[in-house]
């Protein structure tokens, strides 16, 4: 098996898969210092696009694709190559937020557009991760950034605090109380960061939330762990 990895769901994927006896190897990006390694082999660094995704494919039964869900271009050139290849191909992807009552929430496309979208906001806690930043240099604002790893690019005015997550809520309570926040901006990555979230929605605070991006055409996907060793231990009609 060949898991394209960088998410909890990953790791988590390659240790049951592993420990059941699946030869696993994950593909880590080699964006993060000190990553969270799963089991089995692990292998760092980009593919070289989608010829070099077909390469890798040669001596591979299935390819899981369990990046975030917004590494939209390598689930694309995922999905390329296993149709080149003929190659099984499963996305795995956690299950995106739901609102709740009391939520105040703007859904908006891009990242791009959830820089638009703030308008007069004062205070904003940026909690996109490293990627996107870049949209609101110039916004007239203050601006709270949290990601692992420090953005190319800061806003004039801005605070950075790099973490790693998840955060308890407790933490995200007094993280808007403390800055005086008064709008959130986040991705619909789905999974353990809703903390920010729940916060939000007891502050009263509004959330511009962008929406994840659409899955490539007749790409099967689900949304657990359970359902991707399923998939992978399924029968299939060998090839030829």
């Amino acid at each position: 098996m060949l898991v394209l990895g960088g998410t909890a769901e990953a790791r988590e994927l390659a240790d049951a898969l592993e420990a059941r006896g699946h030869a696993v190897t994950t593909s880590l990006a080699g964006r993060t210092r000190d990553p969270r390694l799963p089991a089995g082999a692990v292998r760092t660094g980009g593919f070289g696009g989608v010829e070099g995704l077909v390469g890798a494919l040669g001596d591979v039964d299935a390819l899981i694709d369990a990046t975030h869900p917004f590494a939209a271009r390598m689930t694309e050139h995922a999905a390329e190559a296993a149709r080149a290849t003929g190659t099984p191909m499963l996305v795995l992807r956690r299950p995106g937020w739901v609102e709740s009552p009391g939520d105040r929430w703007i859904r908006v496309p891009t990242t791009g557009a959830a820089a638009a979208a703030l308008g007069r906001a004062a205070r904003v806690f940026l909690a996109i991760g490293r990627q996107g930043v870049h949209h609101f240099v110039g916004l007239d604002a203050w601006f709270l950034v949290r990601a692992i790893e420090p953005p190319d690019e800061l806003p004039a005015r801005a605070e950075l605090i790099l973490r790693r997550g998840p955060f308890e809520l407790d933490d995200e309570r007094a993280l808007l109380r403390e800055h005086r926040i008064d709008v959130l901006v986040a991705k619909d990555s789905g999974g353990a960061t809703e903390a920010k979230l729940v916060a939000a929605r007891e502050a009263g605070v509004p959330v511009v939330l962008v929406d994840r991006p659409a899955l490539p055409t007749g790409v099967a996907a689900v949304g657990g762990v359970e359902g991707a060793v399923a998939w992978v231990e399924q029968p299939r009609t060998p090839p030829g």
